[in-house]
């Protein structure tokens, strides 16, 4: 894979978005009730998706961005003004699964994409 340290910089780059995104005192207002969780399910989905490309382990990592999905909520906690929500936990997880469901089912899409092939 010629462009795996631009692909792991990219992957690295989703990676603090995410947490920035998910820490930030000043979330983004999609100005639709609930509106936030398709940004959820969108984030991990990509994280996972992406991730599940460079490395195999697919297993490991479904569990790792469930497990920082989860983390990242409850952190929320400690932040002002944010407050954890389990229906954004459900989102990511739900996010995570999907994208390890893409992976499975396209495991080198990326590889094929950057090759030219379909």
């Amino acid at each position: 894979m010629p462009y795996r340290t631009y692909w792991l910089g990219l992957g690295w780059g989703l990676i603090l978005a995410v947490t920035y995104l998910s820490l930030t005192a000043s979330p983004i207002d999609t100005g639709v009730d609930n509106g936030d969780k398709a940004g959820h399910l969108l984030a991990y989905f990509s994280l996972m998706a992406w991730w599940g490309q460079l490395d195999r382990r697919v297993n490991a990592l479904l569990i790792l961005f469930l497990a920082m999905g989860a983390g990242l909520e409850l952190l929320q906690g400690l932040i002002p003004g944010r407050e954890p929500s389990l229906l954004d936990m459900a989102a990511n997880a739900g996010g995570a699964l999907l994208g390890w469901l893409a992976t499975r089912a396209w495991p080198s899409w990326l590889p094929a994409a950057a090759a030219g092939r379909p």
